[in-house]
């Protein structure tokens, strides 16, 4: 229940940016503040994202097969998907 006496809702397909919540904020300046050369380009970031917003395994922002942030997964270079086919993957 939240302070108004509602059920508490779940977004099973939002990233924590959809969310506006302040785990999203500590995420956010942790990634910004990444070194460069860690982090995917803007594009493949984004891409990989609408990948994990069209995952069964995505809820509220976690994956549940790895239980990331999948903001934080998906920015890092060295990071792939969990899935076993995997949905998209490392780059070099």
């Amino acid at each position: 229940m939240n302070l108004e006496g509602e059920p508490r809702r779940f977004c099973r397909k939002c990233l924590l940016r959809e969310m506006e919540s302040e785990y999203f904020e500590s995420l956010q300046n942790y990634i910004r503040n990444l070194d460069e050369d860690l982090k995917v380009e803007p594009e493949v970031y984004e891409e990989r994202l609408a990948k994990c917003q069209s995952c069964d395994q995505l809820l509220s922002g976690m994956c549940r097969l790895c239980g990331c942030y999948v903001e934080l997964r998906a920015v890092m270079r060295k990071n792939s998907c969990p899935k076993v086919r995997a949905e998209w993957s490392r780059i070099a």
